[in-house]
């Protein structure tokens, strides 16, 4: 198997897209912020510095939209749709973050999902780290992609 971002001479290049037809793209990632109960309820409460959720949700969003900028051979896309849920869960405890990230285009959104996961996380944390420095940051992935070239694909 060859690698999409690298030439056959081993340089690194950003993938030529140009013939790839316009379809419809979707990408779902998943993440989660392990903390003490006591945290998460100042997650869930309001925290000095404010609304932790909503805050990490716009954070999320900006960090889809701007994630050919972090990521050097991404392309920049004309994202449709970011969509963020943030989910308080007590078994954890912490919080669940899962992105949703729509285009059309010719190229997919996965990275734009991983990368609003990755954002919404670590605002989390940032939000949070007066309270609780050894929280973490686990389980990103990608969990859902649709379509383009390579199909669909759906996490174990």
């Amino acid at each position: 198997m060859s690698l999409t971002h690298f030439d056959a001479a081993g340089q690194a290049h950003m993938v030529d897209v140009s013939e790839k037809p316009v379809t419809a793209r979707e990408a779902v990632a998943e993440g989660r912020v392990i903390m003490t109960a006591e945290t998460l309820a100042l997650a869930i409460g309001g925290a000095k510095k404010g609304d932790v959720m909503g805050v990490a949700r716009l954070a999320g969003i900006m960090g889809a939209k701007r994630t050919s900028d972090l990521i050097p051979l991404c392309h920049p896309l004309p994202i449709t749709k970011v969509a963020l849920e943030l989910t308080p869960d007590a078994e954890l405890p912490g919080v669940q973050v899962t992105a949703t990230v729509r285009t059309t285009g010719q190229t997919g959104v996965e990275m734009e999902a991983l990368t609003a996961v990755s954002v919404a996380c670590l605002t989390i944390y940032d939000m949070l780290k007066a309270a609780e420095k050894g929280m973490r940051i686990e389980g990103i992935r990608l969990v859902t992609k649709t379509g383009g070239k390579s199909g669909n694909y759906e996490a174990d």
